[in-house]
């Protein structure tokens, strides 16, 4: 039976550490604050932002909301975003996004200041991933995925280790992340020729193609780590799951996150962890 590397485990022993820092902060008269940034009543943008307040007042952070009708007009929103990219007391900000077809994504990413980009959107904050240096911050998910490799032990200095899906959310940070820490890394996409060939290689292996079940039994090997980033609605079983197809991967791995219940546990501690730095660089 493959060792199961849950999220909750490692949220809260982040969440620990970070409210330490942020009770020091404090006393030294900044308050971490995040502005969770929200067009409309979509279910999921409200869902994450509730579990974004929640995750918050664990970790010792203070939440500004700013919410906007669905309908908002590009100059309104321009404007109210500039009020909060400008405001000091804010240190991050938490765009949802799709944003509504009138709106201009493009604008908003080019616009936020980089230090206040705690959820790894901007250009700037992707530079900083590929170049290993502090512009911005990581994608949460992609160093969520860091963070629970960190947490269980798992060993990625001198380890191949194989990402399936190219994204700027996750697939190329995920393996820009795992290559800073020295280890050797192969993202495969749609058009790579024989992925299970390629994946059976690898130590770890990071699911993050967004495509369901697309993950099984060949693609792994018997001392592999897989990491499942997907999550998606089944709805023949009538429940969540990942890119992995679990029941048939799990017999076949040494360790392996469930869905739920993994890495997406742990991204909204990753997010108050770049509040909370963002917060200490201006100290």
């Amino acid at each position: 039976m493959a060792e199961l590397l849950k999220g909750k485990e490692v949220a809260d022993a982040m969440c620990e550490r970070l409210a330490g820092e942020a009770a020091s902060l404090k006393e030294k008269g900044v308050t971490p604050t995040l502005c969770t940034f929200r067009v409309g009543e979509r279910e999921d943008d409200i869902a994450y932002e509730k579990a974004a307040v929640t995750r918050a007042a664990k970790c010792g952070v203070e939440i500004q909301k700013v919410v906007l009708p669905a309908d908002v007009t590009q100059e309104a929103f321009d404007a109210e975003w500039k009020r909060v990219n400008e405001d000091a007391r804010i240190h991050g900000i938490l765009l949802f996004a799709p944003l509504p077809v009138q709106l201009d994504m493009e604008r908003a990413r080019r616009t936020m200041k980089p230090e206040k980009d705690v959820d790894g959107i901007t250009l700037s904050s992707l530079a900083g991933v590929f170049t290993n240096t502090k512009t911005g911050f990581a994608p949460c998910t992609a160093e969520a995925v860091m963070e629970l490799l960190h947490h269980y032990g798992i060993e990625i200095s001198g380890k191949k280790a194989a990402v399936i899906g190219r994204s700027l959310v996750i697939g190329r940070p995920v393996g820009m992340l795992l290559m800073h820490e020295n280890a050797t890394v192969v993202n495969c996409h749609t058009r790579t020729k024989n992925v299970p060939e390629i994946t059976r290689q690898a130590d770890i292996l990071i699911c993050a193609a967004g495509q369901m079940h697309s993950v099984t039994e060949e693609f792994t090997n018997p001392e592999q780590v897989v990491i499942d980033v997907g999550i998606h609605w089944d709805e023949e079983a009538g429940k969540l799951t990942g890119d992995a197809d679990y029941a048939r991967v799990e017999p076949h791995v040494r360790a392996v996150t469930p869905v739920p219940g993994g890495v997406g546990s742990v991204t909204s501690s990753v997010l108050m962890k770049h509040v909370i730095e963002a917060a200490a660089r201006g100290v």
